[in-house]
């Protein structure tokens, strides 16, 4: 029997521009296939976390504009626990929202935050990993964060500098650190207390609506005067008109760098966060010239260490091809060196400013 005081949000309101062409603002990452497994990433969360939470207990926060791509790939939710945001305003707002109306489903309730459009293999790790920082935040008030094992000196990920004297599993967070500079990101990694930050947290409903009452007054006071409408019929209402006026700020900025009770557990499952085409070819599996094919047919020669994802049993021919990202989506084509892969945003914006928005 799943624990009813367990709950989850599950963020699904990006866009995941640079996954750009698959990726759009109509149609982003999260709501495809980007494994060629027959699920979509918001499919493989959600029932990643249905293991361990009660399934009625998923609560999805998306952009109003994805409210019918919701429904159709996860038929079995109900409207109650589709949470949406009428603006964007960065995780800080809406996890703020979502938490007060979770509690004042169910004052006892304990929360894991995780993000719909991220990669872990190894589902029985995570599921411990959220019991034992349940159990943890169960009796003591924190605000957790599960922390991913540097694996290499990585610039595009925040890093969680952890109480290194602490011999607990559970550490005392000392602080949280930008995206580094690669010198930065070896010495982080030389310490030997640093972690990546993956953007996954736990708590109870209590301790996170105290840490915003404490940290963020003016955002706190904005959304608990809905109190009342939450888990009414009025609560459309209220957020349609107050939610605009929420600062634009990340949970991190808002309450986890300026609270003391923050903890990290060092997670035991291997994690990716598919930012980039280049972090899902490290994901799937290669041919013997290290090429990684998703949905395609290819013939491929004298290509190497390509990406390459088309619409399915497309035939795609390379010849001469080595490190390269090709993507044929519909009306575009992307063909595009692997290592300029961080500027892919870049490019759609070009696009859009030359061809329209509509294709991005």
């Amino acid at each position: 029997m799943k624990n009813k005081n367990y709950y989850a949000i599950l963020m699904a309101g990006g866009v995941g521009s640079r996954f750009w062409p698959v990726s759009t603002q109509d149609f982003p990452k999260q709501f495809h296939d980007m494994l060629g497994t027959g699920d979509t990433l918001i499919q493989k969360t959600f029932n990643r976390l249905s293991n361990i939470i009660p399934k009625e207990n998923i609560f999805i926060l998306t952009n109003e504009r994805y409210n019918d791509l919701v429904f159709e790939q996860l038929p079995e939710v109900t409207k109650r626990q589709v949470v949406l945001e009428p603006a964007m305003r960065n995780t800080a707002p809406c996890i703020l929202y979502a938490a007060l109306k979770i509690q004042k489903e169910n004052s006892e309730a304990l929360m894991v935050v995780a993000p719909s459009d991220h990669w872990i293999e190894d589902e029985q790790a995570f599921t411990e990993d959220v019991k034992q920082a349940f159990d943890f935040c169960q009796t003591n008030d924190a605000l957790m964060t599960l922390g991913i094992k540097p694996t290499f000196p990585n610039t595009g990920y925040g890093y969680i500098e952890y109480d290194k004297s602490d011999s607990s599993s559970i550490k005392p967070v000392n602080q949280f650190r930008e995206k580094p500079d690669y010198e930065t990101a070896k010495e982080f990694i030389n310490q030997g207390n640093f972690l990546w930050n993956a953007g996954i947290f736990m708590w109870s409903v209590k301790s996170v609506v105290e840490a915003f009452r404490n940290n963020q007054v003016e955002l706190y006071e904005l959304f608990a005067n809905g109190i009342d409408d939450y888990n009414t019929e009025r609560e459309e209402q209220f957020i349609l008109q107050n939610y605009v006026k929420a600062n634009n700020i990340s949970v991190d900025y808002a309450i986890m760098e300026s609270s003391k009770n923050v903890y990290v557990l060092p997670a035991t499952f291997d994690w990716n966060d598919l930012g980039t085409w280049g972090s899902l070819y490290d994901k799937l599996d290669k041919d013997k010239d290290k090429n990684a094919v998703v949905n395609a047919k290819t013939l491929l020669e004298d290509a190497n260490g390509n990406m390459i994802r088309s619409k399915k049993d497309k035939v795609v021919v390379i010849d001469g091809l080595k490190d390269y990202i090709v993507v044929d989506k519909d009306e575009v084509l992307l063909i595009f060196p692997k290592s300029k892969e961080q500027d892919i945003k870049k490019v759609l914006q070009n696009v859009k400013a030359n061809f329209g928005e509509e294709y991005g």
